[in-house]
């Protein structure tokens, strides 16, 4: 496995493109290190990396403040001593964050068309995948924080459809785990949506003129617990086997 004499020892600094870690040894970086990596993947960096240093241009006002709010502003969370702790995302947590609201919002990727434009591997065509629903997906290391993406990924949608007018995004989201075990994982981070507001996920009220924390009105339904559904958002949190199971 090659790790780039370059790669940051820390998980919060910013990764550049061309010194990430790659399946294969180090002598075989200048010979093709596109082809090392999943399809898509290479290209997809730089053009994130690109974004990033331009400020997020092209995004919308919500998507902007949301990413400055996440990863350019200082968080102290506050500590049992009564002193505040410094919270920062991985830089992992981030870049994949930062993906989607790129794809989504500033390549108006459509579908699995859209996306094989990236592709530089010649391994991947449009005929291996069946349906035509646009769909991303992050690939991350167990431990390295799916589920912070996952809130942050949630909120972003929130926001943008009740900040955005023209916003295709939704107030209601299906979260499919595993099995029992992640299940219960993922539900004491969600349960009175405790992840929202541990973590700096909702913005303070005010920030770029919106209220955040007052506007976040979301509602948890677990298994078949199903409550009150609210038209203000909702968020289902099943496991595998109850979808098929079911009818």
């Amino acid at each position: 496995m090659a790790l780039h004499p370059k790669s940051p020892k820390s998980p919060y600094e910013i990764l550049e493109p061309d010194y990430r870690w790659f399946p294969a040894d180090e002598a075989l970086r200048e010979q093709g290190y596109e082809k090392l990596l999943p399809p898509l993947v290479a290209s997809i960096r730089k053009k994130v990396k690109e974004w990033r240093d331009a400020d997020y241009k092209g995004a919308s006002p919500t998507s902007i403040a949301l990413l400055k709010w996440w990863f350019q502003t200082e968080h102290l969370l506050p500590h049992a001593d009564g002193t505040g702790v410094k919270f920062q995302y991985y830089f992992g947590q981030q870049e994949a964050v930062e993906t989607v609201v790129y794809l989504y919002e500033v390549l108006g990727v459509k579908d699995k068309y859209d996306l094989i434009r990236f592709d530089s591997s010649g391994a991947v065509s449009a005929g291996m995948f069946a349906e035509n629903w646009k769909r991303f997906v992050i690939k991350m290391a167990t431990g390295s924080g799916k589920t912070k993406v996952m809130s942050l990924i949630l909120a972003w949608s929130y926001f943008h459809k009740i900040y955005e007018s023209d916003s295709t995004l939704a107030r209601n989201f299906l979260l499919i785990t595993p099995n029992i075990i992640v299940l219960d994982r993922i539900r004491s981070d969600f349960d009175g949506l405790k992840i929202f507001f541990q973590d700096p996920v909702l913005p303070d009220n005010g920030y770029e003129g919106q209220n955040w924390r007052d506007d976040f009105q979301l509602t948890l339904h677990i298994q078949d617990d199903i409550g009150i559904v609210r038209k203000t958002g909702n968020i289902f949190l099943t496991n595998i086997h109850r979808v098929y199971r079911g009818k």
